[in-house]
This record gives structure tokens, C-alpha cells and sequence, in this order.
């Protein structure tokens, strides 16, 4: 047969199964329609369409506006009565183009008041079966706490009572006419509240009293009226704050005034001004040599002065004077229990100062950990981010506590009395110190909006965390790798909620907010896009919306923007469904190359009328290990005459880009996917010598086929062995299906049985 022939051959092939296909797509369209469903389709219903604010970039756009507060406080700690008095003078600042009528103000500690509604919002259902004293006491007997702020009053810069109104956690500020852009507003408020016991009452701040002393450490936070946010995506952020979804903020300074007693050590978000009136001379001089001390810390306050302020009781008061300038928010602690140490830290020929505060309890653990902790995580976040702007980073031991505020935070992880600890103590406090001190830089200057997307500031803050613990320690057994999210993945889907859904409403939040987005990062960085694209993406992202407010969309976006690479598959299956990820191997074949026609060649050369002896010596076929009999007797690639006379015709360039080993062996690998995710497919092959080969396929291998996709793997020795996923990179929830020959797995009763013999 000629060129010709054969050429004609292939094309009546290749016709009559295009048309055949496309009378059974032309008959299937003529039943039913249907929209596109592709899992790679494009994530345009999904996003918010783009504007000159937040562009389909993912960056800032030439528009883009947002709101400034500032604050000039007052506060007062009553140590005797556990009260917080405060009085602050408020100047907003509309940069936006819109004309306000009122403005929202956020009074976060009213979930605790009286007539607070969180309680209700909580299922309680009867424990019939046993309930101690101390459960039934604290579930029936127990009086609520009496939270909430006490407002003395609002007036405005003329001292005229201004028109408000609350609503629970959120208070409407009426203007008495619409703020103007580029106008600002001035008014004052003076409160008061209970602050309370957060080991008995829980919260996200309080005092933690210790009962063999008598002394109490406070860690204050949400302790001041603050502004809502407003903006172009939303309007107001004015959700109501019912005890979990955290907060959305704006930029501002803040002047602030904190009164303690005199022999408390405190600090707070911003630069203290009045470092000599507030510690004693040995206290300062230590305070200026810390700025010098890179390698280990330095004792401000050492042990020995904690435990004799604590034993005192001063009656006297001492003002601390913070300034702080483009900060979201503040954070306070005070006690006479603190030891303070510092040590500092270079970032890019830049020194920030490295603090830890916390009581004897805490020691020899965070003596040993707390503020090396925080320098290593300054370091390896401005790595992965942008260098730290801010002057310092403040680790504070709180007994049940992991919180965070700009420039502070509360860390739990306490020894036994004796001292001792176990790792679990040690690695639990280095996590939540490295997870809160990273805080710093989402969402407290990448300003996320944690009432509405806890997983951009939690879940990206965990993937770093991460990045630094494994640098602090090689041998940290971090979570929210990709494996550690499996179990979750594989529950019962009335119990899961896609990532994007609003905090509040979401089953099981730690592994919501936190382990699925950082094992997504993780599985973007190390699988799909490598660490070189997914590095210069994230950066880029941090960069560019340092001190700004994004949006889910903004990441998106950015993340392909800079990369290159389409990722909206990616979003789609990990952030918008709750879709997991199943990949197995349905089957193998394995086929020789012969040149005898099998009976499919057959088969398929009389159906076309063609005359199988023309093919003679001029075709070599693929058969199966059924049809070929016994494969000992299979001749090798570089046997057949045929294909050694084509490939010696070749020209050299031709010859050259040959591979070097002809492939003697050829397995059809059926691989299924019963999982809703598209990932890429990872497959690693075994040789019969023992030699192994790791072959990757981009998620996009399942575009066309959602349920299962064949690959062809030629090669010059025998595969023993094909693994799916061998590294456990993409939190395949079943592996019984990833191996072939199939792993069997030994039943609790086989390995009982095993026992016996021995």
C-alpha cells in the first residue's frame, strides 16, 4: 500500500468516527441544553465585577479610597474593682466620595450586657444521663455576667449632646447633617465596664486572676467604642458582632493615655513615650542596651522584681503614654506579675524590638522560647510578605488565650507548677506565639475584613505560620498541610460549609478558617504553581495591599495576576464547594508491540473494507498480554526491521531527538476519580530494578474527563508498581485506591491472628 493509501486510510478513520461523534452530540442537543458546568470555566459569576477602586487586576485601583480614625483616649484600670474607665475624642475622616448621613460605631463589649442576644443564638439541649456540681452550677444556678459599656456620654467638639442609637453591638452616630467628602467629624464619648474574669466567663480579653497571690494580669482589648468601616464594597461593615466572627477596622493614630498601679508593668500597641517616668533607672538602662542585643534577651524586669512587685499592693497610680501611628486598633496588658524581656531584631538593616511579658508561672518555658519565637517570626513573615513597618512585636502570656492586636498579643502554653512541661506544652506555645505575632501581618496591616472572610486573615496567616515554625524548628510537627485536613474533608457533608461562607454561620471553624485554606496555600505552593510563582504572587499581593482594605476577590485575582497561571478551577473546587478529593487507580494493561495483527487490528481494517494483506511488513500493532500469549516470547522494539529500517532513514537532526531507550513495554493506566475536586495528578512508577520515576499532570488532564482519563506510559524496563499521590500532596481522603497491584490491607483481625502464631 502507498502514502497515499494509508494517509487516506487514517483520514476515513478519523471521518467517520468525528461524524459519528457529532451525530450522537447533534442528537443529545436536540433532547436537552445544558450550561457550561466545566469545572475549569472561568470564575466571573462568582466575583464581583471590577471598578477603578478594585481592579481586575487584584490590585488597588487609581479610585481607590478609604476611611481614617483617629483617637486621642484616657483610660483608667480600677485594680481593686475590676472597672475600666475610659473617655476618647474621635476624628473621622470621609475620604470617600460619598456623602455620609450617620456613622457606625462598633461596641463590641455589649455581646457581654445583660440583654445581650448571644446567649440565645445557641443550641442547648438536656444532658440527662449525668451532670456534676460544678456543670450543674455553672449551667443553671450561675448569674450572667454584668458586661457591656456604660456610656456617661457622646457630644460633639462643642460639648452638645449628639443623637445616637444603639443596636446591641452596633451604635448609629446621627449627624446632624451628611458628612461631606473630604470632611471630617469630631466627637467625644466617655464610658465605663465591668471587665471580666475570662477564665470564668471566657471572652476574648479579661483578667486572669491568680488566687495564691492575689494579683491579677489583664489582657484589654475591645475596651473602647471604634469606628465600623466603610466602603465601596459593602457601605458600612455594621454586622453584629456575636462572639466569634472578629472585626473590620480602619487606620488611624492614636494618642493614648493608660493609668495603672504604680507597680504595674504594662504595654501596649504604639511607642511609649515616657519610658523614664514609667520604669526605674536599672529598668531603662536595660530597656536601651535590649535595642543592641540580636543574638539572645535581655531582662527589662527580671523574675526576682516581679515576684516582689507582687507582693506588694501600692495605692498609687502611673500614667503610660503610648503614641502609635497607622494602626487598626490597640491592645493593653498590665500586672505586677510581669517579667519583661526584649531582644532585637534586623529586618533588612531595620531594628524592631522583639518583647515578651509574662508572669513566674510561665518560666523556664518562655524564658526559654517567647521572645526568640517572636524574632524568628518577624523574620521569615517579612520573608514571604513585606518587611515589618512597625517598631515592635509584644508576646504576652495569657493562661487560655491566643489573640492578637496590632503590635501585641496574648499566647497561652503553661508549665506544671514544678516547672516541667511536656512538647506538646512547648510546641503548643511556640504555634500559638509564631500564629499570633504573624497576625501582625494579616489582617492588621493586609486590613481583610474578619467579620465577613475569617479565612483571609486565619487561613493565610496559618500557611505562613507554617513556613516560619518549620524554620524555628525543622522537626515542628505543624498543621494544615494538606494530609492533616483529610479527615475533616471526609465528614459527612451536612456538617461542612464552604470556604466562603460568612464565620458565623460555619460548622466546624477551626478547620473552616484556618487548616483547609492554609492546606490549599500549601498544595498551591509546593504542587501547583511551585515555590518561585506562588512566592512572587503572595508577595505581590502583601505588597499591595498593605494597610488597605481586600477582598476575597482582590487575592484571587492577584494570585493569577503575577503568577500567570489560571487558577479559577483551584478557587472554585477548594473555596466555593465542599467538594474533596478522591483519585485511585481503576486498572492496568500493559501491551508488547508485535508485528502480527491482533484480532482488533483485524477488526478494524475489514470494517472499512481495506485488505489486511496489503498491510504486510508495513504495520506493527499493540497486544495485550491476553493476546500476545506468553510476554517471555515477546520480541523487543529493536527487533522489528521495520521500525530499525525508519528510524536508520532518518536524517542526524531527525535521529537526534530521539530518546535514547526504545520502550518495550506499554501500560494503559486507567485512573478514576470519584471525588468532586479537580488536582493535579500525581503518579510515581516503580521499576522491576527498583528505580523510581515521578511523573506530575497538570489538574487540567480532567477538563474533558471529570470521572476518568487514561494515560499511556512507555518504557524501555517493566513497571512493577504505580502509586497515585505517593506524598500525600493533594488530601486524597481515600489511598485504599491510589496502588496497583492494590495494597491489601491487613484487617485488626488478620494482624490478631499474627499474634497468636507468635
Amino acid at each position: 500500500m502507498n502514502k497515499f493509501n494509508l494517509t487516506f486510510l487514517a483520514f476515513l478513520i478519523f471521518f467517520n468516527f468525528a461524524q459519528s461523534q457529532n451525530q450522537e452530540i447533534e442528537q443529545h442537543e436536540r433532547k436537552s441544553g445544558h450550561t457550561n458546568i466545566s469545572k475549569f470555566r472561568q470564575l466571573k459569576q462568582e466575583l464581583p465585577t471590577p471598578n477603578n477602586q478594585h481592579t481586575a487586576s487584584g490590585a488597588p485601583g487609581h479610585e481607590y479610597t478609604q476611611q481614617r480614625v483617629d483617637y486621642i483616649m484616657n483610660i483608667t484600670i480600677d485594680d481593686d474593682t475590676q472597672k475600666l474607665y475610659g473617655d476618647e475624642v474621635i476624628t473621622y475622616h470621609n475620604n470617600s466620595k460619598d456623602y455620609l448621613e450617620y456613622l457606625w460605631v462598633q461596641l463590641d463589649q455589649n455581646m457581654r450586657a445583660p440583654d445581650s442576644k448571644t446567649p440565645d443564638v445557641k443550641e442547648t439541649t438536656m444532658n440527662r444521663s449525668f451532670s456534676s456540681p460544678n456543670t450543674f452550677t455553672k449551667t443553671h444556678l450561675k448569674k450572667n455576667f454584668d458586661g457591656g459599656f456604660h456610656l456617661d456620654y457622646v457630644k460633639d467638639v462643642n460639648d452638645k449632646p449628639v443623637s445616637y442609637f444603639i443596636n446591641s453591638t452596633m451604635m448609629r452616630i446621627n449627624l446632624n447633617k451628611p458628612l461631606a467628602p473630604g470632611e471630617r467629624y469630631v466627637f467625644k464619648i466617655k464610658w465605663w465596664y465591668n471587665i471580666n474574669n475570662y477564665i470564668v466567663d471566657r471572652g476574648r480579653s479579661g483578667y486572669e486572676h491568680f488566687p495564691k497571690d492575689g494579683n491579677n494580669l489583664y489582657v484589654i482589648a475591645q475596651f473602647f467604642p471604634r469606628l465600623a468601616v466603610y466602603d465601596n464594597v459593602d457601605g458600612w461593615q455594621n454586622m453584629q458582632f456575636w462572639g466569634r466572627s472578629e472585626f473590620a477596622l480602619e487606620f488611624g493614630n492614636y494618642t493614648v493615655n493608660i493609668t495603672v498601679p504604680d507597680d504595674h508593668i504594662l504595654n501596649a500597641t504604639g511607642v511609649l513615650q515616657n519610658t523614664k517616668e514609667v520604669l526605674n533607672k536599672e529598668q531603662y538602662k536595660r530597656f536601651e542596651s535590649a535595642k543592641k542585643a540580636f543574638d539572645n534577651p535581655v531582662m527589662i524586669v527580671n523574675q526576682e522584681e516581679a515576684e516582689k512587685a507582687e507582693k506588694g499592693r501600692s495605692k498609687k497610680t502611673k500614667t503610660w503614654r503610648f503614641y502609635a501611628e497607622n494602626v487598626r486598633d490597640i491592645g493593653i496588658a498590665t500586672s505586677r506579675k510581669f517579667i519583661w524581656d526584649a531582644m532585637a531584631v534586623d529586618i533588612n538593616g531595620k531594628t524592631v524590638m522583639a518583647y515578651s511579658l509574662y508572669p513566674k508561672e510561665g518560666n523556664p518555658l518562655w524564658e526559654e522560647h517567647s521572645t526568640r519565637v517572636v524574632a524568628n517570626t518577624l523574620k521569615v513573615y517579612s520573608k514571604y510578605t513585606f518587611d515589618y513597618p512597625y517598631h515592635k512585636a509584644i508576646s504576652v502570656h495569657a493562661r487560655r488565650q491566643g489573640m492578637e492586636y496590632p503590635q501585641i498579643c496574648w499566647n497561652f502554653g503553661r508549665p506544671k507548677e514544678d516547672g516541667t512541661y511536656s512538647d506538646r506544652v512547648k510546641n503548643g506555645m511556640i504555634g500559638v506565639v509564631t500564629h499570633e505575632i504573624g497576625h501582625n501581618f494579616f489582617p492588621m496591616i493586609v486590613n481583610s475584613d474578619e467579620r465577613q472572610w475569617t479565612w483571609m486573615d486565619e487561613g493565610l496567616n496559618s500557611f505562613v505560620e507554617i513556613q516560619a515554625e518549620y524554620e524555628y524548628d525543622p522537626n515542628f510537627n505543624s498543621r494544615g498541610l494538606p494530609k492533616d485536613i483529610v479527615r475533616y474533608m471526609s465528614m459527612d457533608q451536612d456538617r461542612l460549609s464552604p470556604i466562603m461562607t460568612q464565620g458565623d454561620h460555619v460548622y466546624n471553624f477551626g478547620p473552616n478558617a484556618y487548616s483547609k485554606p492554609a492546606a490549599g496555600l500549601t498544595m498551591l505552593r509546593n504542587t501547583i504553581m511551585g515555590h518561585e510563582l506562588f512566592d512572587h504572587a503572595f508577595r505581590t499581593y502583601s505588597k499591595r495591599w498593605m494597610f488597605k482594605h481586600p477582598t476575597p476577590a482582590d487575592f484571587f485575582r492577584t494570585m493569577e495576576d503575577a503568577s500567570g497561571m489560571d487558577l479559577d478551577w483551584f478557587w472554585r473546587g477548594w473555596f466555593y464547594t465542599t467538594d474533596y478529593n478522591d483519585v485511585g487507580i481503576k486498572e492496568v494493561k500493559k501491551y508488547f508491540l508485535t508485528d502480527q495483527p491482533t484480532e482488533k487490528a483485524i477488526t478494524d481494517i475489514k470494517k472499512f473494507g481495506m485488505n489486511l494483506d496489503e498491510f504486510k511488513d508495513k504495520l506493527l500493532y499493540f497486544a495485550s498480554e491476553e493476546e500476545i500469549g506468553d510476554p517471555s516470547k515477546a520480541k523487543m522494539a529493536s527487533d522489528f526491521a521495520m521500525l530499525n529500517n525508519h528510524v536508520n532513514s532518518l536524517s542526524i537532526d531527525e535521529k537526534n531527538r530521539l530518546k535514547e531507550d526504545t520502550p518495550n513495554y506499554f501500560y494503559e493506566v486507567t485512573f478514576e476519580k470519584p471525588g468532586g475536586l479537580v488536582l493535579p495528578l500525581i503518579v510515581e512508577l516503580t521499576y522491576e530494578d527498583g528505580t523510581k520515576l515521578r511523573k506530575q499532570f497538570p489538574a487540567e488532564i480532567w477538563s474533558k474527563h471529570d470521572d476518568q482519563v487514561k494515560r499511556i506510559f512507555a518504557s524501555s524496563k517493566q513497571i512493577t508498581n504505580f502509586v497515585v499521590d505517593p506524598d500525600l500532596e493533594t488530601a486524597d481522603i481515600d489511598i485504599t485506591n491510589n496502588s496497583w497491584p492494590k495494597k491489601v490491607e491487613k484487617t485488626q483481625f488478620d494482624q490478631f491472628k499474627e499474634k497468636l502464631k507468635h
